[in-house]
């Protein structure tokens, strides 16, 4: 009978462990993806070669690497029935932005070898950044399931990264939208951020 609690103990606190990793990952990779895409553009001001492997991109594909091993860790705890409820949505809103961020970072190569430098709208961008949104969201959910633990103290960063996401997706769905009136100011700010408008 104990060896039965001890070895329910232990993979208790191993999901709980990895449910720990899968909440922060999601956000710091999140944040990360975010500063790499605002040196990415900052890179386009200065005209700089846009290549594959430019250091921007590597500090980008490094945060996504971070959303994928959450969605891995997400994916292990779904398997072994480790996660329920709004735990479980926050786990599975977490993988599919994981997945977004990664076929848009494919799509997003492959429009960089067809078209050339591309700006902040692009039909690579926009997914990758609704991606984020949905990580960050799964992120705001495990950790509210887990506001009784330490990683309480992560909460108000996870709640301000997902606000910044989503407020950053919906200023470029308005440029989508509002067409080249709005964009001739952030033309030179983002280079041809506007173009395909």
């Amino acid at each position: 009978m104990k060896l039965i609690q001890r070895i329910s103990n232990s993979s208790l606190a191993k999901s709980s462990l990895l449910v720990s990793f899968v909440s922060i990952l999601a956000v710091i990779g999140s944040v990360v993806v975010v500063s790499a895409g605002f040196w990415d553009a900052i890179s386009h001001l200065q005209k700089e070669p846009e290549f594959f492997w430019s250091p921007s991109h590597i500090v980008v594909y490094t945060g996504v690497s971070m959303t994928s091993c959450a969605a891995i860790m997400g994916c292990m705890l779904i398997l072994r029935k480790s996660v329920i409820g709004s735990l479980k949505t926050g786990v599975k809103l977490v993988i599919a932005g994981s997945v977004l961020q990664i076929v848009s970072g494919f799509g997003d190569s492959l429009s960089h070898d067809i078209f050339g430098i591309d700006g902040l709208i692009s039909w690579s961008h926009q997914p990758l950044e609704f991606g984020l949104v949905l990580a960050s969201l799964g992120a705001v959910l495990i950790l509210k399931n887990r506001e009784h633990t330490k990683l309480k103290s992560f909460l108000p960063f996870s709640i301000v990264a997902f606000l910044f996401f989503t407020t950053w997706l919906i200023f470029n769905l308005v440029l989508v939208f509002g067409h080249t009136i709005q964009c001739i100011q952030i033309y030179e700010i983002f280079s041809s951020g506007c173009s395909i408008l």
